[in-house]
């Protein structure tokens, strides 16, 4: 009988820690996840970079770099899905675009994330910054939902805000949080503390955030970034008093709009608010190392700091006037499915592991960090979670070889079009970047002429060569796993899994049929 019973724990149970490490010999993990910020922005990343970013880069510098890491889609809601759960997004009923302030959850509170994994194995967990993954907010009327895209900008006056905001992130695993609903353009806009707002929104406002809609009168937009680094660097400061470990994910709400700098910073650039947000930004990172060291935690703690996107198209009409394009060579912006739009910059370092300098050239995914952190931790993550997670664990130590880690991965546009990476190709299986095509037609008037794109990005970075019909053998084989990949439900070896329902179709190429 007690064989049995222990069949069905360790069949029913999501994931199962190993009692071969103590929570004190577990390092702390803190992910710092910027918000639209390029790859060429770091400096440690491009050369030619116009904005200085001393902190980012020295993670850099005592630690490792990926030159080829890429977000798990192309804007903010569906990359962080991907992220904490270890699962492309486009799984979800989230088939395109982001969500709102009063959006209802992307996530169910019965799915795995990387909190409440690490949560079972004795962490502390913390949510700080931007969440945009929905919220189930308490409604005056029950029988009035709020639908559609103007009830989303404008929806506050159905909600009440004086009650409990269920289905966050404290109920996915996260013991505590502190931050706002979405971006902060969206209202409302306020400070969430757990599952209750700190103060009620008495006013309506646009000014400093960019939508009309309500908000904490006390809130000031130039105030919030460094709000939520001194909520951080309190939650490292308490928790460096406990023997547990403890997870960090700290989402900043910058580099996007608005360009909300506080008032030391302006100014601090040479490329206008967008570089004087990015200093900002990269000061951030800084008071996080400062945390860290204070409090004799460095040395075993796991510090990524990484980007949810690439830059926003502002920085494409910026381009001439300050000589730096946020993209650094590549092609596009945050929404396109050119490399613009989701390959990122991501640098970690861990002195007990990571060798100083160490670069990686090894394609990596932002939801790769599930299976990453689970290698760390000793965990064994379920099959029916981190579907599309790969363990980079030998990668960040150097230890992976010559063969890579992921056999492929998927981009996902903000128009909800597909591309698959394999190797040195990348195949596009739409015309033009996914994303942002009416912005580029002036300047790109043919972009739409082609059905699909297939670059060879080892010889062709900026991809300005397509090459689909000299390569049909290409194209035909990373289609047809493209179409494996959404079929199975998962992108890593295992049992088949259901993606989540959805209403109509998903807009794929005529040569994939569902």
């Amino acid at each position: 009988m007690r064989t049995k019973l222990l069949y069905l724990a360790l069949i029913l149970a999501p994931l199962v820690p190993c009692a071969s490490q103590t929570t004190t010999e577990l390092p702390n993990i803190v992910v710092v996840f910027a918000d639209d910020l390029g790859y060429g922005d770091v400096g440690y990343m491009n050369p030619k970079s116009k904005i200085k970013t001393p902190n980012i880069d020295q993670i850099a510098e005592q630690g490792i770099s990926f030159t080829d890491a890429h977000s798990a889609s192309a804007v903010c809601s569906p990359s962080r899905y991907g992220l904490l759960t270890g699962r492309y997004a486009w799984r979800t009923k989230l088939k395109k675009s982001v969500l709102w302030g009063y959006s209802s959850p992307l996530i169910p509170t019965n799915r795995l994330t990387i909190a409440s994994m690490l949560k079972e194995k004795g962490y502390h967990t913390a949510c700080i910054g931007k969440w945009h993954l929905g919220l189930d907010w308490a409604l005056k009327d029950d029988k009035n939902p709020i639908v559609g895209v103007k009830e989303e900008t404008f929806g506050g006056d159905k909600i009440d805000f004086t009650k409990p905001i269920k289905s966050g992130p404290t109920e996915l695993g996260f013991d505590y949080f502190f931050g706002h609903s979405a971006s902060l353009d969206m209202p409302p806009y306020v400070f969430i503390e757990n599952d209750r707002l700190t103060n009620i929104p008495t006013v309506k406002r646009k000014e400093g955030f960019g939508r009309y809609g309500y908000a904490d009168a006390s809130l000031e937009p130039k105030d919030y970034l460094m709000s939520i680094s001194d909520k951080a660097s309190e939650v490292i400061t308490k928790n460096a008093k406990n023997k547990a470990p403890f997870f960090l994910y700290l989402a900043l709400p910058s580099p996007h709009t608005p360009l909300a700098v506080a008032d030391k910073f302006k100014n601090s650039s040479t490329i206008g608010d967008y570089g004087d947000y990015v200093i900002e930004t990269d000061w951030v990172v800084g008071e996080v190392v400062k945390a860290l060291e204070k409090n004799g935690l460095s040395q075993n703690t796991l510090l990524i700091v990484t980007s949810d996107n690439g830059p926003e198209t502002m920085m494409i009409d910026r381009k001439a006037k300050y000589d730096h394009y946020s993209a650094g060579e590549l092609k596009g912006c945050k929404r396109d499915n050119w490399e613009g739009g989701h390959r990122i910059p991501f640098l970690a370092k861990w002195p007990k592991k990571i060798k100083a300098g160490s670069v990686s050239n090894e394609v990596l995914c932002l939801t790769d960090l599930m299976r990453t952190f689970a290698a760390v931790t000793d965990i064994q993550v379920a099959d029916n979670a981190g579907e599309d997670s790969y363990n980079m664990l030998p990668a960040l130590l150097g230890s992976n070889g010559k063969k890579p880690i992921r056999e492929a991965t998927i981009h996902h546009s903000s128009s909800g079009k597909f591309a698959i990476r394999k190797g040195d190709w990348v195949l596009l299986l739409h015309p033009g970047s996914g994303g942002n095509d009416r912005k580029y037609q002036a300047s790109v008037p043919d972009l739409m002429q082609e059905p699909i794109a297939l670059y060879n990005l080892k010889n062709d970075i900026r991809q300005k060569n397509n090459v689909y019909k000299e390569h049909p053998e290409i194209v035909a084989e990373l289609t047809a796993l493209t179409k494996k990949y959404i079929e199975q439900g998962r992108s890593i070896k295992g049992s088949f899994q259901k993606n989540d329902p959805y209403d109509g179709s998903w807009e794929l190429p005529n040569s994939i049929k569902l």
